[in-house]
């Protein structure tokens, strides 16, 4: 049963991030309406509830991990990340 979640992240800075977000969750199996909402630095998305660990794990590779969940050198490492992705999704 499709149920709709929604994770607040980190690192979520411009469109370039919203768009960079929805192209990659964009191909997911199981993942739909995907919504970012880029003032409240939160995505919406409607699956199974066993695809929040999977949307959760893809986010947190792009550099926006879920808010609270790194700290020291590995949100620094996922906040460089984020740059990258952002910098793709103004391209795109």
């Amino acid at each position: 049963m499709s149920v709709v979640m929604e994770i607040e992240i980190e690192n979520l800075k411009c469109g370039g991030c919203a768009r960079s977000i929805l192209n990659g969750l964009a191909d997911m199996q199981g993942v739909s309406n995907v919504e970012v909402d880029q003032e409240n630095k939160r995505v919406k998305f409607s699956g199974e509830e066993a695809s929040r660990v999977q949307v959760t794990e893809k986010l947190r590779s792009m550099g926006y991990p879920e808010k609270g969940t790194l700290e020291g050198l590995s949100a620094g490492v996922a906040n460089a990340k984020s740059f990258v992705s952002c910098a793709i999704g103004r391209m795109s």
